[in-house]
């Protein structure tokens, strides 16, 4: 004990000194944890639907997206939770399911704190955590396997590449039957498949996309810049970068082999336009406005070099067309009269008064005035200067007259490629402002 008061007083001031020391410590260690949390890395696309009453998750994304770290990180915050006790783990088989999603870089084992494993059954697939949930490993290949467990959240990773898709598929489902709510996650890069077109149009599914861009911040920048050298221009940068489903559709104008992707050699444009499809109302069932930016070099191509189309009021989409126009210091900007009259012309008048700007007024049907587009396309005469998805989606997709949706971005398209080399498919009212 201290006999005097300077010892008490050095005491108090060590002691201060220690408590201090504690505390701050403590607040370093806890804001650790807080910057380990899931919540905390993940960007929002990786979090779990907010959606109400999903079944399935489907994260379709490209290789490198973090496909496999939201699944591991979602299973373990069910388990940690205590939401989900029974889980199946499904790879294509069970060797892969087991080095990808449990003993993998990004796999269950990688995310979950020491302490929380009971056991791991590695020769027969299984894991046992404390709190008493459990995971089974399976093998999509051996698909019979799932005739007698039952479960109440499921994983499956790659289900694109599975052999036998759709038998597997109903297996797993009659499997799902514990609990209030069985969910099924399914991290997958596409690929053409029957039950990855079901599910998209499943409303009780949740879509995720993504592309291997989307996580650049935690990949290799060597490994990006192979990705480029070696898909760019090419089906795969589609789908194994940007994860699009690349389907065919029967009776479709367009299909996935004539479009070719190329950046242009150089800035020596002929003509460059901006082409819109314009939306004239802006409810919740209104069509988006269609805005391309495409450009005809001096080697005679055509080069698609943005697709901006969006939903927005028309006080709002000319904003943008008008600074596309400056932005590619574009020659003309090219409008459908059709639907909204002089609408776009005063829109742009009242704007800027300096965008030369030509109307176009259709003759013919969509499907006869796209058929031309299509032959150009073919002829090898048009490029997209980059993966434009949804435009590209969208053409693939068109079948005349029997697609009910009105195809936007394909609208401009045509009206813009038919500008620059088909000039007697629609009567022009060309209007210029100085």
């Amino acid at each position: 004990m201290p006999k005097n008061i300077d010892q008490i007083v050095h005491l108090c001031v060590h002691l201060e000194a220690y408590i201090g020391k504690f505390y701050i410590d403590r607040i370093i260690s806890d804001q650790a944890k807080i910057a380990k949390l899931w919540e905390n890395q993940a960007r929002p696309e990786q979090l779990e639907p907010t959606k109400p009453n999903w079944n399935v998750w489907l994260i379709m994304a490209g290789r490198g997206f973090g496909k496999t770290r939201t699944g591991s990180e979602t299973c373990w915050k069910w388990i940690n939770e205590n939401r989900y006790k029974h889980i199946a783990f499904v790879g294509q088989t069970i060797v892969e399911a087991r080095q990808v999603m449990v003993e993998g870089e990004s796999g269950l084992l990688s995310v979950i704190p020491d302490g929380v494993l009971e056991k791991y059954d590695r020769q027969n697939g299984w894991l046992l955590f404390k709190n008493g949930a459990e995971v089974r490993i399976y093998g999509a290949d051996s698909y019979e396997r799932l005739r007698g467990p039952q479960f109440d959240a499921a994983w499956v990773d790659e289900l694109a590449k599975f052999k036998k898709t759709e038998k597997f598929w109903e297996q797993l489902m009659l499997c799902l039957r514990l609990g209030k709510e069985p969910k099924c996650i399914v991290t997958t890069t596409p690929r053409n498949n029957p039950l990855l077109t079901k599910l998209i149009d499943d409303e009780n599914c949740v879509v995720t996309r993504g592309s291997t861009f989307d996580n650049a911040a935690n990949l290799a920048p060597e490994f990006l810049e192979n990705l480029k050298k070696q898909f760019q221009g090419t089906r795969l940068e589609v789908q194994e970068i940007y994860a699009r489903l690349l389907t065919e559709t029967t009776g479709a104008l367009w299909t996935r082999d004539i479009i070719e992707y190329e950046h242009p050699p150089n800035n020596d444009w002929r003509q460059v336009l901006v082409a819109v499809d314009p939306a004239v109302t802006d409810y919740e069932t209104s069509d988006e406005t269609g805005i391309v930016v495409i450009g005809l070099h001096s080697n005679q191509k055509a080069y698609v070099l943005e697709d901006a189309t969006y939903k927005a009021k028309p006080s709002e989409w000319v904003k943008k067309v008008v600074e596309l126009y400056y932005k590619y210091q574009a020659d003309r900007v090219v409008a459908e009269v059709n639907k909204g009259g002089d609408m776009v012309q005063d829109l742009l008048m009242a704007c800027d008064r300096h965008i030369a700007y030509k109307g176009v007024r259709a003759t013919r049907g969509k499907g006869i005035r796209a058929e031309p587009i299509v032959s150009l396309y073919e002829q090898g005469k048009v490029r997209h200067s980059k993966p434009f998805v949804e435009l590209e989606d969208q053409l693939c997709g068109y079948v005349p007259e029997v697609s009910s949706k009105s195809p936007d971005r394909l609208d401009a398209l045509v009206w813009g490629l038919t500008d620059l080399f088909l000039t007697g498919e629609a009567m022009h009212e060309y209007k210029a402002w100085v």
